[in-house]
């Protein structure tokens, strides 16, 4: 299930004995816990009925001690084991035997959490497969659609602004939360609100105050390079570019992303001349919907020939930075221009 179903079956009561969070999301997995905590833990007997094992302390004996004592002047205790990888990166096979049989008969009394931040989780483990018998696996993903828009208009309606669809969207786009490196969370949208929050005196947040306050991140400048690469804009290209530079994005960055831009959008190219259909592609270049639109369209701009010269282009530079003590800034500035006319 998903944290929203979760919130669903957490306020009609139906709060189980075992649960598994897991998932990238974390300010996520923090909000449903202090959901939890306020719901069903009297700050009075806090310290009683609210238990926080930390994964690298966590044994099936510290685990048991913590369940088998009943809550006390509450219907719920709640126990949790942050960083559940800890724990099963431990050799003690037997314990995390022995715990996931003890998982299964635990009492109503009792929900016993852990918490894996990160997608990397083991679902071929025993401890897995019981808590997914028992209906607790919970996972923690990226937002996407409505359930981003909502929570991005919901943010800055806490500080007292409004933003329009469109305008969320852009900054959606701006912030790359679905970009290359898929590292960015909600933390990092939250601090990017925080930034224009401190700026905008006005009630409405604009696309122009988003432009002025929020940096773009690599993906999008290459996107933007590319399209100035192709319109034989070599003044906006190079200006793209040493933007980029003074921001302190290595040029080896710089060039591999270029590189695989132009790659992308030669496979894509290839992969349709060759007729397949747009999903297939989309899987056999394992790209997230957000960027494979991106390349998609800003593949239409350029031949195959103009991408394979585009390519080699960028590995004659990679070798020439690599092999010799040619200057790296001034070998990407020639290969804008070589992009921009000789292509």
């Amino acid at each position: 299930m998903n944290y929203k179903e979760f919130i669903k079956i957490m306020e009609d009561d139906g709060l189980k004995s075992a649960y598994l969070f897991y998932g990238e999301e974390e300010y996520l997995i923090k909000d449903i816990l202090i959901r939890i905590k306020e719901k069903y833990i009297d700050e009075a007997f806090e310290a009683l009925n609210y238990i926080i094992i930390e994964g690298k302390d966590a044994s099936f004996d510290t685990i048991l001690n913590a369940c088998e004592t009943l809550p006390f002047m509450s219907q719920k205790k709640i126990v949790l084991v942050k960083d559940l990888s800890q724990l099963l990166a431990k050799d003690e096979a037997y314990e995390k035997e022995i715990l996931s049989s003890y998982i299964e008969g635990l009492d109503n009394y009792i929900s016993l959490i852990l918490i894996e931040p990160s997608s990397n989780i083991k679902k071929g483990s025993k401890m897995y497969k019981t808590i997914n018998r028992l209906g607790g696996i919970v996972e923690f993903s990226k937002l996407k659609g409505k359930d981003l828009t909502s929570w991005i208009e919901d943010r800055f309606r806490t500080y007292g602004k409004k933003i329009s669809y469109s305008n969320i969207n852009y900054f959606i786009q701006q912030t790359a939360y679905f970009g290359f490196n898929q590292s960015k969370t909600l933390y990092d949208l939250e601090n990017e609100i925080l930034k224009v929050i401190n700026y905008v005196s006005e009630e409405e947040v604009l696309k122009d105050h988003i432009d002025l306050i929020l940096s773009k991140p690599i993906d999008i400048n290459i996107f933007n390079l590319l399209t100035s690469i192709n319109r034989k804009d070599g003044e906006n290209a190079l200006k793209i570019f040493n933007e980029m530079y003074i921001s302190n994005e290595p040029v080896q960055r710089i060039l591999f992303m270029i590189t695989r831009q132009l790659r992308l959008m030669l496979s894509y190219k290839l992969y349709r001349e060759k007729g397949y259909m747009e999903g297939e592609i989309l899987e056999k270049l394992q790209l997230k919907s957000y960027e494979y639109e991106k390349i998609s369209n800003q593949s239409s701009n350029f031949t195959l020939n103009q991408l394979e010269r585009a390519l080699n282009y960028c590995l004659d530079v990679d070798k020439k930075i690599k092999t010799s003590s040619f200057d790296e800034k001034v070998a990407i500035e020639m290969l804008i221009i070589n992009l921009c006319f000789n292509i």
